[in-house]
């Protein structure tokens, strides 16, 4: 798949531009670390708990940042959005808070959690069948009949910026310490968050490498690291990890990802589920599937990280009590 680069990117100005913007309303959640974990590992690790983001998760950054520029006349007709859930409910928050309507297409097996928190925002959900149905072709066929401004997920210019508002936060929180970061690892789908951070780590800590971790099967990621160009998925993976399930990058996260981030590394079910786990006995955190993922490929070695520190984003909570309580079972 190959796609040119957009003219306009957005810049580490850009993601300040955003932190004033949401200065009152998304959370400064905290960097978190264990003493007697780290000592278990061998390495120091620090965990960015965007789970508790409003929302839930970190995607009400980019939402509100997107949301609150519309005009009056775009307020007035009110967005549309798609997604998995993390999404769903950032744009439904942002547009109750700004005060205007919004329609969000998701899947038919979303979590039903997600799915009844974006309604109690006050959206309208649409659900469609994610194997035969089109979300893209949905959200562009109500935005063009009733007159909707479209809020991508990932692939637009105020939804990256809003994203990296949390990588000034990791990168302040270092400094307060006095850490020099070797590593920020982040969930990846289709590369907002990780794009976002990325900017604001470029400038704030210009040492630290950012990794972005996807799931197995879903290497959509790893695959246009290696080719240089925009690729789809092998897309034999599971859907366990629901938030990060993105066929292929965006094209402005893959011109920024591209340049500024380090690679990319899988992790599978298991490894995720343990992380879960891990997660809730050592940081009392609930985490969700996909948002569990950049801390699974840090216990998991998949990243050499003997001696150094690092920072796992935990990029979302938003999981059925269901699979939380099975993956408790399984590993805690």
């Amino acid at each position: 798949m190959t796609s040119s680069v957009p003219s306009e990117l957005p810049t580490y100005d850009d993601v300040k531009d955003a932190a004033g913007r949401l200065h009152g309303l998304a959370i400064e959640t905290p960097l978190l670390e264990s003493p007697l974990f780290n000592d278990e590992l061998g390495f120091r690790l620090l965990i960015k708990a965007e789970v508790l983001q409003r929302t839930g998760s970190f995607k009400f950054r980019g939402a509100y940042n997107r949301v609150s520029r519309l005009s009056p006349e775009e307020r007035r007709r009110g967005v549309v959005g798609y997604s998995s859930g993390n999404h769903a409910q950032g744009v439904a928050a942002a547009a109750k808070l700004v005060g205007t309507p919004a329609v969000i297409i998701m899947p038919k097996d979303a979590p039903a959690m997600k799915i009844a928190n974006t309604r109690a925002y006050g959206a309208e959900v649409v659900l469609y069948d994610r194997v035969n149905e089109d979300r893209e072709a949905i959200g562009e066929r109500i935005s063009r009949e009733r007159g909707l401004t479209l809020v991508h997920p990932f692939d637009d210019f105020h939804i990256i910026a809003g994203q990296g508002t949390g990588g000034l936060e990791i990168a302040r929180a270092a400094r307060a310490r006095g850490l020099r970061l070797d590593a920020v690892l982040v969930p990846c789908g289709g590369g907002g968050l990780t794009a976002g951070l990325a900017l604001a780590l470029a400038e704030e800590s210009p040492g630290t490498e950012v990794w972005a971790v996807e799931p197995a099967g879903w290497d959509d990621w790893k695959r246009s690291f290696a080719s240089g160009k925009i690729e789809r998925a092998g897309g034999h993976g599971s859907p366990f990890c629901d938030a990060l399930l993105t066929p292929s990058p965006g094209v402005m996260t893959f011109a920024i990802n591209r340049r500024l981030v380090r690679g990319a590394l899988d992790v599978d079910d298991a490894a995720v589920m343990k992380a879960m786990a891990l997660a809730w006995r050592h940081f009392k955190l609930v985490v969700e599937p996909g948002g569990a993922a950049a801390l699974a490929a840090v216990l998991t070695g998949a990243l050499p990280v003997k001696g150094k520190t690092v920072c796992a984003v935990c990029s979302g909570g938003n999981v059925e009590a269901a699979v939380f309580r099975t993956a408790l079972e399984r590993f805690a």
